[in-house]
């Protein structure tokens, strides 16, 4: 039987992977901002049993939009490919801080999401790639929306940076699900030979679509 939220067969996929970060399944939720990400990972996440998520924003910081992969090994995919607990210090975007440490466990799948979640110097440590498949306007549109005028000259700087990033390296051609939210949950289209099924298109009910 599928789990509640619709999500229990793209779970159960995504568990009989093999690990790829140490004892990990190191799972990638990728797309532009305001697409939904963070709403998909924690309904994913759920479906996993409670999987550990790891938010891009923690990592990243404003003097380093995207350039946070050094950051990220030596605090989160560098313990984990040992099977140890990583511990990594989270950006407060408000304080202009990082903050005290938390633990990430070597769950059997943890999900990375953010934006550069799928870039080409993570995917050798991933076991699969979902990006969430919406444009960059609607997205971006969806994200000022959600953070209101106060963040408009962040927004900014921020569509400038994130398009130079997907310009020089592109996670979308390398995604191993294309994730499509729907009125009522969500369609995952797995688009590689290694994980697609014959039927192709699962359509995953999860009762009223995410606000953003």
């Amino acid at each position: 039987m599928d789990h509640p939220n619709g999500l229990g067969r793209l779970a159960d996929r995504l568990r009989a992977l093999p690990a790829s970060c140490g004892p990990v399944r190191l799972v990638a939720v990728d797309g532009h901002a305001g697409s939904g990400k963070s709403t998909f990972a924690a309904r994913l996440a759920d479906a996993l049993g409670g999987a550990p998520v790891l938010h891009l924003d923690d990592i990243a910081s404003h003097e380093r939009l995207f350039a946070w992969t050094d950051r990220l090994a030596a605090q989160v995919t560098g313990p984990l490919s040992r099977g140890e607990r990583a511990l990594y210090t989270p950006y407060d975007w408000e304080l202009r801080a990082f903050g005290p440490p938390r633990p990430l466990d070597p769950a059997p799948v943890v999900l990375l999401e953010g934006v550069g979640a799928g870039r080409g110097e993570l995917r050798p440590s991933l076991a699969a790639l979902l990006w969430m498949e919406l444009g960059p306007a609607a997205s971006w549109a969806r994200g000022r929306a959600r953070d209101g005028a106060a963040q408009s000259g962040f927004w900014d700087g921020w569509t400038v940076a994130e398009s130079r990033h997907f310009a020089r390296d592109p996670s979308r051609p390398h995604a191993d699900f294309l994730v499509r939210q729907l009125r009522e949950g969500y369609e995952v289209t797995p688009v590689t030979p290694v994980t697609a099924s014959p039927n192709h298109t699962v359509t995953h009910g999860d009762g009223h679509a995410p606000p953003y």
